[in-house]
């Protein structure tokens, strides 16, 4: 082939592919970028928790804002944390065939690998929000947002660590989903991050249904227990929002008062700003759940009428203490922090 034809081929393929990912854009209509401008696109809405749970409806006021701004039909699905009601409503999501899916990443790589793998075949976009499933998302693509799980696991248990002026040798406890190969990640990052400050950490796992985080009074008995054949544990922490918010309840049936036990956890709402204020609550670490709802719908709008790649956004924020709570108080009570 001569340098001509060669200096042809290339011209014409890369105005080719050029029009190729220029063609989405271009056919889309004047108004496209107008108001509600993503109307005509279907997602199914993955909120995680049950209708009215303290994390979850954060992150179900920022899907509903999302929706409100950008006009999606968008159909919310509540699965009260159990993963594998979960996998079950994400089956029955793939079958409607919306033009997008936000999932929530609780079941893991392995559960959800099979049903992305038929989204992805189905054109069905996908985000998934608050539990990364980074082999799902390297196989067949999607989006994530929320916190980077084991890194703020880790962080937090060094925080912890820090303002609870723990030493080595310190006992301390860990409530979390150990076993969940995903979204176990957070907590066995705050065991580790103590572990290696030298303290003695008592784990205690946390049913796989998700039943401590729809209901957090289940686990009265289990804290209570712990903490009376460990009466000497310094810290206790949360694997999220709905039990630290509880601590009020577990330290009283434990016969605890405010302050005698370093509690810290995970998110914000209305009861953790409570607990701050009690006395009850020394820190939480904040992943911003109302962009966990707004953000995936802002991305699968832009993936399916934009033809933009999904967005991969890490929502830790930092930490709440007693020394800042009332900065995100109001909001928190306004389930929006």
């Amino acid at each position: 082939m001569s340098n001509t034809t060669r200096r042809t081929v290339l011209r014409s393929t890369v105005v080719a592919v050029a029009a190729a990912l220029c063609a989405p854009i271009s056919t889309l209509p004047a108004q496209a970028l107008d108001a509600q401008w993503c109307k005509d696109v279907h997602i199914r809405f993955f909120v995680g928790g049950a209708e009215g749970d303290a994390f979850g409806t954060i992150v179900y006021n920022g899907a509903k804002q999302a929706a409100a701004d950008l006009g999606p039909k968008v159909d919310y699905i509540f699965s009260g944390w159990d993963v594998e009601k979960m996998v079950q409503q994400l089956r029955e999501a793939v079958a409607v065939k919306p033009q997008g899916i936000a999932m929530m990443g609780h079941p893991g790589d392995a559960a959800i690998m099979a049903l992305a793998e038929q989204a992805h075949k189905d054109g069905i976009k996908m985000m998934y929000q608050n539990v990364p499933v980074p082999k799902v998302v390297a196989a067949f693509g999607g989006g994530y947002v929320g916190a980077q799980q084991e890194q703020q696991g880790r962080a937090l248990g060094a925080e912890a660590f820090k303002l609870a002026g723990l030493k080595a040798g310190d006992k301390a406890i860990m409530i979390g989903p150990f076993e969940n190969e995903n979204r176990g990640a957070r907590e066995r990052g705050t065991v580790a991050a103590l572990k290696e400050a030298g303290v003695e950490v008592i784990q205690l796992s946390s049913p796989p249904s998700g039943e401590w985080a729809s209901d957090p009074n289940l686990a009265i008995p289990v804290i209570t227990a712990a903490l009376l054949n460990h009466p000497d544990v310094k810290a206790v922490g949360y694997p999220g929002g709905q039990m630290l918010g509880n601590v009020p309840t577990y330290m009283q049936a434990a016969g605890r008062k405010p302050g005698d036990i370093f509690n810290f956890g995970f998110d914000t709402s209305p009861q953790i700003v409570e607990g701050f204020k009690g006395g009850w609550v020394q820190l939480t670490a904040d992943q911003q759940p109302f962009l966990q709802g707004y953000l995936p719908i802002l991305s699968l709008c832009q993936q399916a009428v934009l033809g933009l790649a999904p967005m991969n956004v890490d929502t830790g924020a930092g930490f709440v203490t007693p020394q800042n709570y009332e900065i995100v108080a109001e909001l928190a009570k306004q389930a929006l922090r």
